[in-house]
């Protein structure tokens, strides 16, 4: 990964210091519901009211498609940004111009400001200079503290990096560092868990990492499409037939890579999708044609927790099953469970993220345990797959 600078790299007092955020958080009317983006922040924006910078934060909410629209107005966020930073927070109503350059003009040192969505402006998204240099022009120094925005190459993420000295904030550089760890310079062996719906959705992602990790362990619907390549009738289970011939070539590059792919052995199997339905568990070559694995079983389950007791490193990215109804969250709640006891002991680094596996290992109450959650859905994903991801490229380049 290359270089980048954080905030141990300037002097930020008295500076008009731009702040790239991720505020796009879940509401139910005015009211914020989930406030992990807030806090994710806090730490980079008191550091910098503390030193004595003139804070400028910059965010996106929701998808107004570059026009203006009230109803995606990022004031309704005001409130909830004073309560985690217990301090007043400004708004200009504007990203840009003339209501945005008179709020930057009246700041004082340890002010904060937030500016209006900048995808009111369709420059945003399609990163215009003209548009990348009007925002640049409130700032003297750019820090990027959103990675969950990085992957895309727009004027607020991208653009702005090009025109200001550029570094990282705290949010953003432990996660950079937490993924450089687990991956790029990982201690091994190294274990990948993926899993989730399907193989389709994560093609690139299977590439990528059987080369760079020692074992593969595949869970969720997508193990069904693996065990349907090895001659497995899977029944009423989630399957993408028509992949079986990619499931064997991803499998022939593992091992040429000298990884190993774990599948599960067993399976939790009933014939309805719904909260304790009836169900049995029952090796996977033992699924009737009116049943549907709908999570791994308990052999699978400890066979996934030998894997991790003889790892160093581990990524995950996905469920084993329905984690979201009883009992067929118990493969995951297990797995998950297993592996914050071996990382609590100092015997495991555990990096995790998208959103599917945030709200799992919530469900399973062991988030908090692991050594690094990332909130990023997108880039953690572009990120395990091997891309470069245009928001952090332009802060190297800084």
């Amino acid at each position: 990964m290359a270089a980048f600078k954080t905030l141990d790299d300037v002097d930020v007092a008295g500076k008009r210091v731009l702040v790239r955020v991720d505020l796009n958080v879940p509401m139910d009317g005015d009211r914020v519901t989930d406030d992990t983006r807030l806090r994710a922040i806090e730490p980079t924006l008191r550091e910098l009211a503390q030193k004595g910078a003139r804070t400028i934060l910059l965010a996106h909410f929701g998808r107004p498609k570059g026009k203006r629209d009230e109803s995606q107005s990022l004031k309704v966020v005001v409130p909830a940004l004073e309560k985690t930073l217990m301090q007043d927070v400004q708004f200009a109503d504007d990203c840009v111009g003339e209501a945005a350059e008179a709020a930057v003009a009246k700041l004082a040192p340890g002010d904060v400001l937030l500016l209006e969505n900048t995808r009111f402006h369709a420059g945003e998204e399609k990163n215009e200079p003209d548009f990348a240099a009007s925002i640049a022009k409130l700032g003297d120094i750019y820090v990027n503290d959103a990675f969950s925005a990085a992957h895309r190459a727009h004027a607020s993420t991208e653009g702005v990096a090009r025109l200001l000295p550029s570094y990282a904030g705290r949010a953003m550089q432990a996660e950079l560092e937490a993924l450089a760890k687990a991956l790029s310079s990982p201690e091994r062996p190294v274990v990948a868990v993926v899993g989730g719906a399907k193989v389709s959705t994560k093609l690139d992602l299977l590439g990528n990492l059987v080369s760079k990790v020692d074992y593969l362990v595949i869970g969720g619907g997508m193990a069904n499409t693996f065990l349907a390549a090895h001659g497995v009738d899977v029944g009423k289970s989630l399957c993408e037939k028509d992949l079986v011939g990619t499931a064997l070539e991803i499998e022939q590059k593992a091992k040429a890579a000298g990884c190993t792919i774990v599948l599960p052995s067993d399976g939790r199997l009933a014939k309805e999708f719904k909260a304790n339905a009836e169900n049995r568990v029952a090796p996977v070559t033992e699924v009737g044609a009116d049943e549907m694995i709908l999570d791994v079983g308990p052999k699978a389950s400890a066979e996934v927790g030998e894997v991790f007791a003889k790892a160093k490193t581990l990524v995950w990215n996905g469920p084993f099953g329905a984690f979201e109804i009883e009992p067929f969250d118990a493969g995951t709640n297990a797995a998950a469970q297993k592996a914050a006891e071996l990382t609590e002991a100092g015997k495991l680094l555990s990096v995790a993220g998208g959103g599917d596996t945030v709200a799992a290992l919530n469900h399973a109450g062991v988030a908090d345990k692991f050594s690094y959650v990332s909130t990023a859905g997108g880039a953690f994903l572009e990120w395990l797959e091997g891309k470069e991801l245009p928001g952090v490229a332009a802060l190297s380049r800084g």
